[in-house]
C-alpha cells in the first residue's frame, strides 16, 4: 500500500495500518518512494540520444550506454557492489531509476559534452522548432538507430 504522507487522511491510514501489522507480529518492508523522472524528460532524453546517434553513425543503445552513462555521467550511473562469487563488481544503473533532479543534471552534462567535445548542438527542451527538426532527423534514420 502506498501512502502520501502530506495528506492527513493517508497519514492516519498509514498509522492505523502499521499498528494493525504490529499487533499481528508481521514482517513488513517500509520504503520511501522518491520522485522518478518525468515522462517528458524520458522522451526528451530519448530524442537527444537518437539525434546524437544519427549524427555520429552509432546506434542509440551505444550512445546511451557509452557516451551518456559511462562517459558523461559515471557518478550517477556506475555503481559497485560486492558479489559473493565475483567479488567487487561494477554495474550500470538504469535511467528508469533516476530522480527528476538526477535526470536533469545528466541530460545537461550530456548536452554540454556533445557541444564541447563532439561539436554537436543539442537544444534545450523549450526550443520547439529545433526539437521538431530533431524528431524529423531521428525518424529519417530510425532504421539504423535501433
Amino acid at each position: 500500500m502506498t501512502y502520501n504522507l502530506t495528506n492527513p487522511l493517508d497519514v492516519q491510514n498509514a498509522k492505523t495500518r502499521l499498528d494493525f501489522l504490529i499487533k499481528r507480529g508481521c514482517i513488513i518492508e517500509l520504503t520511501e518512494k522518491k520522485q522518478k523522472r518525468t515522462l517528458s524528460q524520458n522522451a526528451y532524453l530519448h530524442l537527444l540520444l537518437g539525434y546524437f546517434a544519427s549524427q555520429t553513425g552509432n546506434t542509440l543503445e551505444w550512445v546511451k550506454q557509452q557516451y551518456y552513462k559511462k562517459l558523461c555521467n559515471p557518478d550517477i550511473f556506475i555503481g559497485e557492489r560486492e558479489d559473493r562469487f565475483l567479488g567487487r563488481v561494477k554495474y550500470v544503473r538504469s535511467s528508469a531509476d533516476l530522480r527528476t533532479d538526477e535526470m536533469n543534471m545528466s541530460i545537461e552534462r550530456f548536452r554540454n559534452w556533445a557541444a564541447s567535445e563532439a561539436g554537436i548542438y543539442l537544444p534545450d527542451p523549450t526550443s520547439e522548432a529545433e526539437i521538431a527538426a530533431m524528431q524529423i532527423e531521428v525518424e529519417r534514420y530510425k532504421t539504423y538507430l535501433y
